[in-house]
C-alpha cells in the first residue's frame, strides 16, 4: 500500500496525474470516501495523464460518463444509487471490463463484483483541504509490472 497526502484540489489532481502513467489500460479503479473526499477531481487528473481533452465530471446522474481521445478509453462510474445486482447489470459495468480504465466511485457498493481492483481509499486530513489516498496495487498487476 502507497499512502500519499495532498493539500489541495489540484494536488489531488496531480496525484490522479501521476498514477496515471502506471496504468496499462485494463485497470479497475475502485475509489472509496465519503462526499467531498476529492474522488472527480482525482478522476479529473486522471484523465489528464491518460491524455483525455474533455472536461470531467461526476457521473452521478449519468451513472457512467466515457472519456475517449486519450491512449485509452476512460470510464468514470458512480456507484452511489447501486443496490443489487440487477441495477449493477442496468449501468453496462460489466461490458466495460478490459476495455480500458474504469473509474468507480462509490465502489464498496459493487465489492462482490470486483476483482483485483487498484484500491484507492481517502480520507481527510488534519487540515480541511488535506486528503490522504492510500493506494493498493493488486497481486497479479504488481507482477506484471
Amino acid at each position: 500500500m502507497e499512502s500519499y497526502l495532498t493539500h489541495s484540489p489540484e494536488e489531488t489532481e496531480q496525484l490522479g496525474e501521476a498514477l496515471a502513467a502506471r496504468l496499462k489500460g485494463d485497470e479497475v479503479l475502485a475509489f472509496s470516501g465519503g462526499l467531498g473526499m476529492g474522488k472527480t477531481a482525482f478522476v479529473r487528473g486522471l484523465a489528464r495523464g491518460l491524455g483525455v481533452q474533455d472536461d470531467v465530471s461526476s457521473p452521478t446522474f449519468a451513472l457512467v460518463n466515457q472519456y475517449n481521445g486519450g491512449r485509452v478509453p476512460l470510464y468514470h462510474f458512480d456507484m452511489y444509487r447501486v443496490e443489487s445486482w440487477d441495477d449493477l447489470y442496468s449501468t453496462g459495468f460489466f461490458d466495460y471490463l478490459g476495455t480500458g480504465v474504469l473509474a468507480v466511485e462509490w465502489s464498496e457498493n459493487i465489492d462482490g463484483a470486483l476483482e483485483d481492483p487498484v484500491r484507492i481509499d481517502i480520507s481527510r486530513g488534519e487540515a480541511e483541504n488535506d486528503r490522504v489516498f492510500r493506494i493498493t496495487m493488486p497481486e497479479r498487476r504488481q507482477e506484471r509490472d
